[in-house]
């Protein structure tokens, strides 16, 4: 048995020439998995569609994407969601209720603001300074509002959206959420960020 001390020199060698053939091993693993998933980055970053599942989205479920570097949520709406949409006592209290302004496509229902009436999709950015709202489904009163129809507050600055997005009176916020290009494939289950209507007929034809 050697009496000699362990060689602190040594030690630190063969742990770093450990650590060298590990982390290629890692990077040389990785190196499929980033190449599966870089086309779809970039192809989301340059503003190429998304195609995503809804079929079993339920009410007042979100999810997110992203499409062209801005999120997106894509939102199920309940009958008693879309039936208060329409009402007049919500409508009295929105700046823009039939959407006259240009932040969504001309062919979305000026009132619900989406193709389908029980999926909801929108570019979740306050129009005021840009701050993410949060998400409320629930139709109870708030804290911030008494009467809540379900939607979406900024908590930066307290502007407040409806379930379609429409932005309440008298909020920093100026205009409504802005909707973006959607449409729904064939069978209904897949909806389509990032492409009108009118293209997939084009790409058809």
């Amino acid at each position: 048995m050697s009496n000699e001390a362990p060689d602190p020199s040594r030690r630190r060698f063969l742990t770093g020439a450990a650590t060298v053939v590990g982390g290629v091993g890692v990077v040389f693993a990785a190196v499929p998995f980033l190449g599966f998933l870089r086309p779809n980055v970039e192809a989301r970053a340059m503003g190429e569609p998304v195609e995503v599942d809804v079929g079993r989205i339920d009410p007042g479920q979100r999810l997110t994407f992203e499409w062209k570097g801005s999120p997106i949520w894509v939102i199920g709406r309940s009958d008693e969601h879309i039936e208060s949409l329409k009402s007049d006592e919500l409508r009295g209290r929105l700046r823009d209720p039939d959407s006259e302004r240009d932040q969504q496509p001309d062919y979305v229902d000026p009132q619900l603001r989406s193709v389908s009436p029980e999926v909801f999709v929108v570019i979740p950015i306050c129009t005021h300074l840009g701050c993410i709202p949060i998400f409320y489904p629930e139709m109870r009163a708030q804290s911030f509002d008494d009467d809540w129809r379900g939607g979406h507050f900024c908590a930066c600055h307290g502007s407040m959206f409806d379930m379609a997005g429409r932005v309440y009176r008298g909020v920093p916020a100026p205009t409504n959420l802005e909707i973006p290009p959607h449409r729904f494939a064939e069978d209904g289950a897949k909806l389509v960020i990032g492409e009108d209507p009118d293209d997939a007929e084009e790409g058809a034809a």
